[in-house]
């Protein structure tokens, strides 16, 4: 019997983002259709199926789907069929399945959104890099005493 894979997401206005969080994954298979259709399934560390299919909001461009496998998860970039906003993940307006979550690391408001943000497709830290050029690299830090100096050297 296959199981469910815990998925975070998060979009842009152009795109999906899925995060699959399966550790040391083997025999990864991702397939996005036009009509808004990802499936995907793999294999655990001990053998174990996992296998995912979800019905999506809208029309997806599956040329423009890119997906890249790291040690801890499957990261999936989904294009959008026509930009703009998804009120929810799926189709359905159910409540989704509990192993389907908000991915608040890479989430991004409407009217936050940078034309320059191709999110961390690339790189994690991106999203955290260069937001405020004007600002010292002390800001926001908490005070730490120099310890060369308490110690009277």
């Amino acid at each position: 019997m296959s199981r469910n894979p815990e998925v975070l997401w998060a979009q842009r206005s152009d795109k999906v983002y899925l995060t699959v969080a399966l550790p040391d994954a083997k025999d990864i298979s991702v397939k996005c259709e036009p009509q808004g259709k990802f499936s995907f399934s793999a294999r655990g560390v001990q053998g174990e199926s996992f296998d995912l299919g979800l019905e999506l909001y809208g029309a997806i461009v599956p040329e423009g789907c890119k997906t890249r496998v790291g040690l801890r998860n499957i990261l999936c970039s989904i294009q959008k069929e026509q930009k703009g906003w998804w009120k929810r993940l799926l189709k359905s307006e159910e409540k989704p399945a509990p192993y389907i979550k908000v991915d608040w690391n890479k989430w991004c408001d409407e009217d936050e959104e940078e034309s320059s943000s191709d999110l961390a497709s690339e790189n994690d830290d991106a999203a955290y890099v260069g937001q405020d050029d004007e600002s010292s690299d002390d800001e926001g830090m908490l005070y730490l005493p120099d310890l060369e100096k308490a110690r009277g050297n």
